[in-house]
């Protein structure tokens, strides 16, 4: 098993491309279209679903049980949902993200014939007008408009524009790339997870790592709305690993540096021998980890189970600062992320048992709670027999 050596500068021209494609939730045709004609380049064979999640195919030496790896290019997003008579436009997000990070956005907003820009404002904007009652003002999507860079000082004339109930509006991402190392934007969830995968691709193609079972690498597009790798799954699969974001905030334990190992998300616990492989993949090869537990967060893994599959799931994250805001993370993470993914498909199966859907117990894990004193753990009582 090697440690490839990751491109970096591949990794941060993927995901700048990434970043400059709108894609909302629901609006992700563009995205799905890039990251296919990129997979193309790599050599590697995929299939895109009717909607347009793609499941990449990398061949190992068995096909089952094969893997995947899974990350989502759908973003956040907002949606018109009226046209109001002074001419702005009343939004409801898409995704779920606060409205507080949404003011004084710079916006897209795609109409059935083209496209217009634009600023999300509160409603009481003006300074000179309505000093202190700005600061007054609640914060939440009814509290919010989008002005649009039109003549449009009526309900008629957003109609005379092309306007529409139900247009898409895409968050601009205002992306920096620093010298030192920070990647600062919008939409780093997941984009950034999405370039990573294609980037420990990328390793594995130009050093032909061979690997031991198939993977198959999944970009999905609904995440954000909570319906994520549902659909996309081979029949195969046994482990699914979700490249994601973590979140590098006050109580947490995630880092902008490192590999932050999820152990649990609101939906419960992640796969307890799948999430230890990858630890201790991690050990071995001297990769900065760390592990964190989340208590708002879902991501692919959970849309998976929830569609039925009886899968092993993980959570490898890149530390975020301002999830679901304007967003900070660090290349050296990246870095480190991709090299524990590519080390990963060089690996064995978690559970060589799992190759079989159903079967005895021979095989079965049993390493939980292995070596620990008997003398620790509650004890029958009794011998089980009358008096």
């Amino acid at each position: 098993m090697i440690k490839p050596t990751i491109d970096m500068g591949y990794l941060k021209g993927i995901l700048s491309e990434l970043l400059c494609i709108p894609s909302p939730s629901g609006f992700t045709d563009q995205v799905a279209l890039f990251a296919s004609r990129e997979l193309e380049k790599l050599g590697i064979d995929y299939e895109l679903t009717r909607r347009g999640a793609i499941r990449a195919d990398m061949r190992g030496r068995q096909t089952s049980p094969d893997r995947a790896i899974v990350s989502h290019l759908d973003t956040l997003g907002a949606m018109v949902k009226n046209l109001k008579p002074n001419g702005r436009l009343e939004l409801v997000m898409i995704g779920h993200w606060s409205a507080r990070f949404a003011e004084g956005a710079r916006v897209t907003l795609f109409t059935d014939e083209g496209a217009y820009r634009g600023t999300i404002l509160p409603l009481k904007a003006s300074g000179h007008t309505f000093n202190t009652e700005i600061d007054k003002l609640p914060i939440g999507w009814d509290y919010v408009e989008l002005r649009i860079d039109a003549k449009s000082d009526s309900r008629e004339d957003l109609e005379k524009l092309g306007v529409n109930i139900g247009d898409y509006v895409a968050i601009d991402p205002q992306a920096e790339f620093l010298d030192s190392g920070y990647i600062v934007s919008r939409h780093l969830d997941d984009k950034a997870g999405a370039a990573v995968m294609l980037a420990a691709a990328k390793a594995m193609v130009d050093n032909k790592l061979e690997l031991p079972v198939d993977c198959h690498l999944l970009f999905t597009i609904s995440e954000e709305v909570g319906s994520g790798a549902s659909a996309v799954l081979h029949g195969d699969v046994a482990e699914l690993v979700s490249i994601d974001n973590g979140t590098t905030a006050p109580g947490q334990n995630s880092r902008e540096t490192g590999v932050t190992i999820a152990m649990k998300d609101q939906t419960g616990p992640f796969d307890y021998h799948l999430t230890h492989k990858l630890i201790d993949l991690a050990k071995d090869h001297a990769i900065p980890h760390q592990r964190d537990v989340f208590r708002y967060y879902r991501c692919d893994g959970a849309a998976a189970v929830e569609a039925g599959n009886d899968i092993r799931t993980a959570l490898l994250t890149f530390g975020i600062d301002a999830s679901h805001g304007y967003e900070r993370i660090h290349e050296s993470a990246l870095e480190s992320l991709a090299e524990l993914v590519a080390l990963y498909m060089q690996s064995e199966p978690a559970v060589k048992r799992d190759a079989e859907r159903m079967g005895s117990v021979k095989g079965f894990p049993e390493s939980q709670g292995a070596g620990v004193d008997p003398a620790l753990l509650p004890q029958p009582i009794g011998s089980g027999q009358s008096d």
